[in-house]
Parts: structure tokens; C-alpha cells; sequence
């Protein structure tokens, strides 16, 4: 059974909102929020809702597939041309809309001149909506978050499999090829995102890309990836040294992975992710490390690596419940290196519970 089979409420929760946001249709551009409203998942669609009808508008590519994820979901029109000529087409045949919103964030400014132009969505007015979609994404069902669970343990897999075949002396291009590798071999549809993969000094850098630098004997390395399964991703962040450690990366080790537990002990549904994100960033300034720890504490994840909701300085909405999001306080020394320990969490009116199992401790290969 499709995706959107199993959940008509996902379309009806967006409905809802329509008349709040003085709307009679909303165009639906962003493919994971077609996907989770309707289950498709190729790469060329637009989605037209109405408190009435879904209309989900694609080529001939994906004709079988469509047919096959969307089911009842939506109505499925396959455009030989532009789809914006199919979604002109649908949207005169409806009765009763007069202004339509679209997504903001999504809309690329040449789609977004389509809208002004009198020969095409010039003939309604139009509305330009923030989240529409993304709000209730942000709540995970049971199966969403089963999915992230399988996407857990596919990471960690890769992760153990890594391990045993990395060594000194192997550039950070090469590990992160070993780890691609192992994250294939595990059962990830695809990587969510570019591995993070930095050695020595270039751990200090958050978002590093692979280089050619050879991981020496003695130096940390920051590993930072997830995996996919059934569109739904993970993200885990582990740290290892070759050889045995040294203090003051024990000590470093030690302050984060307090952060990580701390806060993944304190944080729950309704809290702010500003209060969320002070936990840790108030257990990392108690033990002299507050300036270096310069990034949110985490995110929302989910069809997508980064989503509703935050847990930053700056996030005053409350967390809620059924949200999945990321706990990954780090602290970042430049000419040292950096250590982040992330772990993914469902969180409840209770508390949070941590779904990933991979050992927290500072990783040792020889």
C-alpha cells in the first residue's frame, strides 16, 4: 500500500490551513513535500491541493511509477510539455479558486515569473506561504519514525564496518570512500548528505570536506554521515584517533560527550530549542570550552537531513511531540582539532528517547 493511502490526514492537515492563510489551492513544488503527501518520490512533479482534489502533475518518465506510489493519494496527470502547462490546464478546470498560495522557499524566480505572466498563472491571485507543509512534517508517526530507526541502524553498521578497514596513514579521501562504500553494502538507499570526513587540525572545521590529507598516527578524525532508507535519513557523528589517546583529547572527548548526554537526558516536547540548545551550551561553557562551540545544537531530520524543528540560540518555538531531531554539541579548537558526538532522538512530553546505539566513547584504530 502507498504512502499516501496509509495517511489521508497529511493532505487534510494541509487543507486546513488553507483557509487560515485566505487560500483556495495550494501549489505544492518541494519534492519532499510531495512525497510525504503523496508518496511519490521521482525527481519532476508539481502538486496542486484543494480542500477537494490533489492533482500530482509529472512526465512520462515516471508514468509506472507514479501510478504505483500514488494510488489514491492524488490524481496523476502525465504532461508531454511543461508541467506548469498541466498544472495552468488543472487549475482552470477547477471551480472556486480564485487566490492560490505557493511555497516561498521552494519556488525558483523564473517558476516564480510563470505566477505574473498573463498567459499563465496571471489569471489567479497568488500568495506566497512560509512552512506550509513543513509544520506537520515535523511531527513523525510511527512508521516515519521506524524508518529513521532503520536508518540508524544501516548508519552504524557502516560505521563499525569502517572501522575495521580504516588505518594511519589513509587519506581522508580514501576513508570517506571506505565508508560510501560501507553505507552501500549496508542497505542505504543513497548518502542524505556528504560525508564529513576530517583529520588532525581539519576537524575543527564543522562542515570539512574530504581533502587529500593523510590521518596520522595520533590525530583525531571526524566522522560525520547517515544513511537513507525508504527516503527517510539519519545523521551520526563519531570521533576516532589513531592510537591510543592523549589527555587533553580524553578531556575534550569527555566535555562533549557530557554535552550530548546531558542534553539528551534534559530535552523534551514543549520545551523551546532555545532552552534545549542552552543545556548543552551551558555544560560546555562550565567546563571552559563555551567559545568553542560556535554551531546550533541540532535539527530536525526526517525525508531531509535538515528540517523543522531547531534547537538553536535563536529557536523560540516549542519542540513537538513526535519530532525527531539531532543532539550534536562539539567544540572546535583551532590548530587542535574538533570533536562533535551526534546522536538522533524522538522526543515526548517525557523526554526524549536516543535511537541511535553507536558507542559514544572516543574510537580507537591502531
Amino acid at each position: 500500500m502507498t504512502g499516501g493511502e496509509r495517511r489521508p490526514w497529511r493532505a487534510a492537515q494541509v487543507v486546513a490551513g488553507l483557509a487560515a492563510e485566505h487560500v483556495d489551492a495550494l501549489v505544492v513544488t518541494s519534492l519532499p513535500n510531495i512525497r510525504w503527501l503523496t508518496g511519490f518520490s521521482g525527481s519532476n512533479a508539481l502538486l496542486l491541493v484543494t480542500p477537494h482534489e490533489r492533482v500530482l502533475c509529472t512526465d512520462f518518465r515516471y508514468e509506472a511509477q507514479a501510478a504505483d506510489e500514488v494510488g489514491e493519494a492524488a490524481r496523476v496527470v502525465v504532461e508531454s510539455q511543461s508541467l506548469w502547462t498541466a498544472l495552468w490546464r488543472e487549475l482552470g478546470r477547477l471551480g472556486g479558486v480564485e487566490t492560490a498560495g505557493f511555497e516561498s522557499a521552494h519556488l525558483l524566480h523564473r517558476d516564480f515569473a510563470r505566477l505574473l505572466d498573463p498567459q499563465e498563472g496571471g489569471r489567479w491571485q497568488w500568495r506566497p506561504l512560509l512552512d506550509a507543509v513543513e509544520r506537520h512534517r515535523a511531527v513523525k508517526d510511527a512508521d516515519e519514525v521506524a524508518e529513521i530507526v532503520a536508518a540508524c541502524r544501516i548508519a552504524e553498521a557502516a560505521l563499525a564496518a569502517t572501522l575495521e578497514r580504516i588505518r594511519p596513514g589513509m587519506t581522508e579521501l580514501a576513508i570517506c570512500g571506505v565508508l560510501e562504500h560501507a553505507l552501500r553494502d549496508a542497505g542505504s538507499e543513497t548518502a542524505p548528505f556528504e560525508p564529513i570526513v576530517a583529520s588532525g587540525p581539519r576537524s575543527a572545521l564543522p562542515h570539512a570536506r574530504a581533502s587529500d590529507r593523510p590521518w596520522q598516527r595520533g590525530e583525531l578524525l571526524l566522522l560525520d554521515f547517515g544513511a537513507r532508507c525508504r527516503g527517510y535519513v539519519s545523521d551520526l557523528t563519531r570521533v576516532v584517533v589513531a592510537g591510543p589517546a592523549d589527555a587533553r583529547q580524553r578531556e575534550v572527548h569527555a566535555v562533549v560527550a557530557g554535552a550530548n548526554a546531558t542534553a539528551a537526558a534534559a530535552v523534551r516536547a514543549g520545551m523551546t530549542g532555545r532552552d534545549a540548545d542552552a543545556v548543552a551550551r551551558g555544560y560546555i561553557a562550565d567546563a571552559g570550552y563555551g567559545e568553542a562551540f560556535g554551531h546550533s545544537l541540532g535539527h530536525g531530520i526526517g525525508l531531509e537531513v535538515h528540517e523543522a524543528p531547531r534547537l538553536s540560540k535563536t529557536a523560540e518555538a516549542p519542540l513537538p511531540a513526535g519530532a525527531v531531531v539531532t543532539i550534536e554539541p562539539g567544540v572546535y579548537l583551532p590548530g587542535w582539532g574538533g570533536i562533535r558526538v551526534e546522536d538522533d532522538v524522538v522526543l515526548s512530553g517525557s523526554g526524549a528517547t536516543v535511537l541511535t546505539r553507536a558507542p559514544r566513547d572516543l574510537l580507537a584504530v591502531d
